[in-house]
């Protein structure tokens, strides 16, 4: 008697492949996989979505904006407050001479508060416009339509940003005033110390704050001249208050590049939209 069991036959009901023999159960952990699989192609196109409607130029001009303007008005603001106490302690004996410097003083440091502000809340909009606004999230919606209302406000945000270009140009170039006074003092300084052998040439080398419309003509003495002007060089308030005007300086170009960004992206968009805007439904408000 045979000590094996001979296999059944199978059924003409069992199930068969195409080659005629029975089909394979599939095991469940071939299920678990197809689902991952299919579960990490959904995700990957879903990423790769949500990253192509990133407006790139418009967050690269937010984070120029955002960097500018704390330069800026943080440099700007403790540079004008140790230019305060600079010329008051070395170019001027009254309280009189420099009182108008300090209220200016103190009327553009109100100024930089409100710039501060304006711009974190103006950089954030364009920011959101520009997520809007871009056509590659349109594309990713399907939907090319734009509406009158958007397009007036594209037309708004372009105005608008292209007087704020004109206007931190404006600022641009008067930010490089200070800067220009502190070099020329830095290099008058620079040339006392090497004409420090010569002291009747030394005390002809001055530095006249009346010049630069810092003080008024009556001020007394308003200059600083020689060994005087050198000690003023040698301090740490001089090399805080300079270096701080070069930053300040640094972020209005910066701010200036960002707004040209901005102008641009915003352009380039409102373009885009009105064209792609006459494919879908007329406009509407």
């Amino acid at each position: 008697m045979p000590w094996y069991r001979p296999a059944p036959s199978p059924s003409p009901s069992a199930a068969h492949d195409t080659d005629g023999g029975p089909l394979t159960p599939i095991h469940p952990d071939s299920h678990t996989s197809l689902q991952l699989l299919l579960c990490c192609d959904g995700c990957y196109e879903c990423c790769m979505r949500c990253l192509g409607g990133v407006p790139y130029v418009s967050l690269l001009a937010t984070l120029l904006c955002f960097s500018g303007i704390a330069l800026f008005c943080g440099c700007g603001h403790q540079a004008l407050t140790e230019s305060e106490r600079l010329i008051e302690t070395y170019f001027t004996r009254e309280h009189q001479d420099y009182i108008t410097l300090a209220y200016l003083i103190e009327y553009f440091q109100y100024i930089i508060y409100g710039l501060a502000s304006f711009f974190s809340l103006y950089c954030i909009v364009l920011l959101a416009e520009g997520f809007y606004t871009t056509s590659a999230v349109r594309q990713s919606f399907g939907e090319f339509r734009s509406t009158v209302c958007g397009r007036c406000l594209s037309t708004m945000f372009i105005v608008i940003t292209f007087v704020l270009v004109v206007v931190w140009l404006l600022v641009f170039s008067l930010s490089a005033l200070p800067v220009y006074f502190f070099y020329n003092m830095a290099y008058t300084c620079h040339t006392i110390s090497v004409l420090s052998e010569t002291p009747s040439s030394i005390n002809q080398l001055c530095i006249d704050a009346r010049q630069y419309g810092l003080l008024p003509w009556t001020a007394v003495p308003g200059k600083a001249c020689g060994m005087t002007l050198s000690n003023v060089c040698k301090t740490r308030e001089f090399s805080l208050i300079y270096d701080h005007y070069i930053a300040a300086f640094a972020g209005a170009g910066m701010t200036v590049l960002a707004l040209l960004t901005f102008t641009v992206s915003t352009t380039y968009n409102f373009a885009v939209l009105r064209y792609l805007g006459r494919k879908g439904i007329g406009p509407r408000c």
